[in-house]
């Protein structure tokens, strides 16, 4: 990312709206905008880290809620919620902080929560687990401060391999929801 052409387009917006770009309280933000997306857009270089294997075998491995945070493509707002991850492994496990690591990778770019899901289930099926499933749970933005002005969470699932049947799913999300109200399996 070029730092000082984002400071020079977010001076111009600045600019644009009405506002004066040289006023005491804006006159470092356009520097603050190019720090912040410099962080919050990351995930366009982070690298897989799921190569960090440990010989064991479980049937099922679920991390709950992890947090995440990321920017709508279509109105560059943010959304986040929480996402949990369960795979069944196959002979290996992977660092639980290496899934945190895969929800940062994909939700820290512009994007959308159903492709944030996909992603992460798609990569952690191609490193030959059993079966994947990702569940997503966000809250937008872009539906609460415009447009509609409605303050629903969004629900997305993406299930890979063993976990691709009805039978399989619904067992995995009575973990994961015990206790909690859960979504209805399709």
């Amino acid at each position: 990312m070029n730092k000082e052409r984002v400071k020079k387009l977010i001076r111009e917006l600045i600019a644009e709206i009405g506002e004066d770009p040289t006023r005491e309280g804006l006159v470092d933000t356009p520097s603050r905008i190019a720090d912040m997306y410099e962080e919050i857009f990351k995930g366009y270089d982070a690298e897989s880290e799921l190569s960090v294997k440990f010989s064991e075998d479980s049937d099922v491995v679920i991390a709950k809620d992890i947090q995440f945070y990321s920017m709508c493509e279509h109105h560059m707002l943010p959304f986040f919620g929480k996402i949990t991850v369960a795979y069944a492994p196959n002979g290996k496990v992977f660092g639980i902080s290496k899934l945190v690591r895969l929800v940062e990778k994909y939700s820290a770019r512009l994007q959308i929560q159903e492709r944030i899901t996909k992603n992460i289930a798609d990569e952690l099926h191609s490193e030959g687990v059993k079966g994947v499933l990702v569940i997503a749970e966000g809250e937008h933005l872009c539906m609460k401060m415009r447009g509609v002005r409605n303050d629903s969470t969004v629900t997305t699932i993406a299930s890979r391999g063993a976990y691709d049947t009805k039978e399989a799913r619904t067992d995995v999300l009575s973990l994961i929801y015990s206790g909690r109200s859960r979504p209805n399996v399709v």
